[in-house]
């Protein structure tokens, strides 16, 4: 009887982590929605589970201004599907100009630390939200014909939460994330396939 032995052949092609970051952002837009899905509201207001999920993903990947805009209409598509929103087609157009906002926050060729905390999260979260919140809430007002006392007194107050909201939540958050991803996250377009 003859003795066979299997061979494992192990191919490296050096690009094992192309598309890493379109499977790690994936997860946590899926995560934002569940959470925007469940999460109760405060007087009203609750974060924007999906806005701090895709900042984050775009503050440990640093995608090109390109990929951004992809990342923000998937989570405008996300956000139309569970907002609550009269004007929930508004999300289209919100999620990528936040997005595109909280990319260009975190590119920025800046000294963004504070000791050895890095300030980026929640700078291009801050900076992502409002941009998407402003977006969103200056259609509605345009297309809804909304007064403009609500508009500075009912809908600015609720972005402004929100974006403080989604900042604790996105910084909080970037550590254990940048940890689970092996401290790469972040350092290099290249080493991720993410510059093109």
């Amino acid at each position: 009887m003859e003795n066979k032995q299997t061979e494992m052949v192990t191919v490296t092609t050096g690009r094992e982590g192309r598309f890493r970051w379109a499977a790690v952002t994936a997860m946590l837009l899926a995560i934002g929605a569940i959470l925007r899905l469940v999460s109760p509201s405060i007087a009203g207001v609750s974060p924007n589970w999906i806005i701090a999920m895709y900042c984050l993903a775009i503050v440990l990947f640093r995608p090109s201004f390109r990929r951004a805009m992809s990342i923000g209409l998937v989570a405008g598509a996300l956000c139309l599907a569970t907002s609550k929103s009269v004007f929930p087609y508004g999300n289209l157009i919100s999620e990528p100009v936040g997005a595109l906002v909280c990319a260009c926050i975190v590119s920025l060729p800046v000294n963004m630390k504070a000791g050895r905390l890095d300030l980026r999260p929640a700078l291009g979260t801050v900076g992502g939200t409002l941009a998407s919140g402003l977006t969103f809430t200056t259609l509605a007002k345009i297309i809804l014909g909304l007064p403009l006392q609500v508009y500075l007194y009912g809908m600015l107050p609720v972005v402004l939460t929100v974006a403080a909201a989604n900042t604790v939540i996105a910084q909080a958050l970037y550590y254990p994330v940048a940890a689970l991803l092996g401290g790469r996250a972040g350092k290099s377009k290249e080493t991720e396939g993410i510059g093109q």
